[in-house]
């Protein structure tokens, strides 16, 4: 066997060094990676310049995004002096495909570099098994890691009636369906609480507005941090996500990790992880989400059988090694 092939493979993320709004999935994959081999965050220098045998990438699209003509255009050339580094020195790619698409459509030049990153992928890592995979390339379902391990337990008493609905804020997660609902829903003791960062101007007088007719409706409108995050998580008696489009969803996962049960449109997704937690904990509503579905969501979970949601197929040790195996697997078949 040759020396390469009894060293550990160095892998580079394509995501930067943490800062206090990282995805905790993104940091907790590399902590449990970095128990099996060498594993770092991405810096433009070190992809460019740097050695490294595999470049796994997360969500390629929020490379090229940024604030201002000048500053897309100086990443979209960094992301297609990537791709040609990548494409020169034959390095494996690792694709994660989080999403069936981006959530917000790009630019022609954004899909033409995407596309090229496509076309250089070795191994699809698939978070369900219901991803389809863009072109043609081996593929491993990986599921997502659970969040007990990162976030506190603060001791926070759940708060009758609550529903949350917490996140960044996006068009596409339903947040104007939510509001409607919860506003026709007859019942003074319940509340309904907003918290995450709104991503357009649309969206956050949207929230200020309903909060303003309805004393019921509060939010924070804001990035909120982990142990702050965990505290409206535990006051929650029900977690409403009512998503246009529900493919993977890490706010599906963390409120299941802190036990809390979880409102989410009907479809494979969802049933899917109802099946795997156990009953109770996963509440489906087909088709728009009314007053009438909020009012049962929020009665079933006083049914709920004790317990916690079983997500023991997603401890960090065992999906550190198969993410350990895609990149021996494309790092070996590289030429």
């Amino acid at each position: 066997m040759s020396g390469r092939r009894r060293r550990r493979p160095v892998v580079l993320q394509s995501v930067r060094p943490p800062t206090a709004t990282t995805n905790p999935y993104v940091v907790q994959l590399v902590d449990a990676c970095r128990e099996l081999t060498d594993v770092d965050y991405f810096r433009w220098r070190r992809g460019i310049l740097g050695r490294y045998d595999v470049l796994h990438v997360h969500w390629p699209e929020v490379m090229l995004r940024r604030e201002g003509r000048t500053a897309r255009l100086a990443a979209q050339l960094r992301f297609a002096t990537l791709m040609l580094r990548v494409t020169v020195t034959r390095t494996p790619v690792v694709r994660t495909l989080h999403n069936a698409a981006a959530h917000e459509p790009g630019s022609r030049w954004e899909n033409l570099l995407l596309t090229w990153c496509e076309r250089l992928t070795r191994h699809w890592i698939l978070l369900n098994p219901a991803t389809p995979v863009p072109r043609p390339a081996p593929s491993r379902v990986i599921p997502h890691g659970h969040y007990r391990d990162w976030y506190p337990v603060t001791g926070r008493a759940q708060v009758p009636g609550r529903v949350l609905h917490f996140g960044l804020i996006r068009p596409y997660k339903g947040l104007d369906v939510l509001l409607q609902a919860f506003r026709a829903l007859p019942d003074p003791a319940a509340s309904l609480r907003i918290v995450g960062r709104p991503t357009t101007p649309q969206l956050r007088a949207l929230v200020e507005d309903a909060c303003a007719a309805d004393p019921r409706i509060s939010s924070r409108l804001d990035h909120v941090d982990d142990a702050g995050l965990a505290q409206e998580l535990e006051e929650a008696q029900l977690v409403a996500l009512p998503y246009r489009n529900l493919h993977n969803s890490g706010a599906l996962l963390l409120a299941l990790s802190l036990d809390r049960p979880v409102l989410v449109p009907d479809g494979v997704t969802s049933r899917a992880m109802a099946a795997e937690v156990g009953p109770g904990w996963v509440l489906t509503v087909d088709g728009t989400l009314d007053a009438p579905a909020l009012r049962e969501a929020l009665a079933a979970t006083v049914r709920r059988p004790p317990g916690r949601p079983e997500l023991s197929g997603r401890d960090w040790p065992a999906v550190a090694q198969a993410h350990l195996e895609v990149y021996r697997a494309a790092w070996r078949g590289a030429p």
